[in-house]
């Protein structure tokens, strides 16, 4: 059965080119470990990008949109599957539950808030599925910094580790993908 990864991550176009870089590579390593795209089902900035690499080479798309985003004109209307939600609690639900694995690239809020979901879920014992950071340049080295403070202040009982994994490329997460 085909594994779905689910790609959290930013929709401004206004970025470095590296963050660009890794979405396409990251679009790459989904077609690579023989998975398909599960993703917020946008068509601008990172999403966009990763979205269209998957379609480019060929590979299946499965975007979820809130109703209220999709009017706004800012839905990848070519996806395979274009699952419309009526916000974005039930978008992340559907995320949740339709994905092998996920993996977050830069982002803003949007994205913070999916993943500390995901990792919530995960902690609290909801699902035990992969969760990928992809560090571009040290992007999120401050949101583990912090997460290092919440553990030594007792807000939280134990390390990241088992709830996350960190790589700097998407090309690092090939053999795990291709062994979900």
């Amino acid at each position: 059965m085909t594994k779905t990864l689910c790609v959290f991550c930013g929709s401004s176009n206004n970025l470095d080119a590296k963050y660009f870089q890794a979405a396409t590579e990251t679009g790459d390593l989904i077609i690579d470990g023989g998975a398909r795209l599960m993703w917020g089902g946008g068509r601008v900035g990172l999403m966009g990008r990763v979205a269209d690499q998957v379609k480019d080479r060929g590979g299946y798309l499965i975007g979820v949109i809130p109703e209220r985003l999709r009017t706004r004109e800012v839905a990848f209307e070519g996806a395979d599957e274009l699952i419309i939600s009526t916000g974005m609690a039930d978008r992340k639900t559907e995320m949740i539950q339709r994905s092998d694995a996920f993996i977050t690239l830069a982002g803003g809020m949007g994205t913070l808030d999916e993943v500390l979901e995901v990792i919530t879920l995960r902690q609290l014992g909801y699902h035990n599925k992969p969760i990928w950071f992809v560090n571009t340049d040290g992007f999120y080295d401050s949101l583990f910094s912090f997460f290092q403070s919440l553990k030594q202040e007792g807000f939280l009982y134990r390390d990241n580790g088992g709830l996350f994994e960190v790589v700097d490329k998407p090309g690092d997460l090939l053999e795990k993908v291709q062994n979900l």
